[in-house]
């Protein structure tokens, strides 16, 4: 029960992190705007894929999590 618990803290941090991400994303200059990012729009559907924000991000969330998994161990 222990580990059950520790895990779904650590889910619920992870889904406030992003909750916050995407409510602040548009206030972060460029992000969403970068030279990887694609758009295609035909007619009236618009089809955006985030490449280069993702890799950003998961550079980043994964800097993040190694340092904070070192200080733990």
């Amino acid at each position: 029960m222990r580990d059950l618990g520790k895990m779904l803290l650590i889910l619920a941090g992870a889904l406030a992190v992003v909750g916050a991400l995407m409510t602040l994303g548009g206030r972060i200059p460029g992000l969403g705007k970068l030279p990887g990012d694609f758009v295609w729009r035909r007619g009236g559907t618009t089809v955006y894929v985030p490449l280069a924000t993702s890799v950003i991000l998961s550079i980043v969330l994964s800097l993040l999590l190694w340092l904070f998994g070192r200080r733990g161990g």
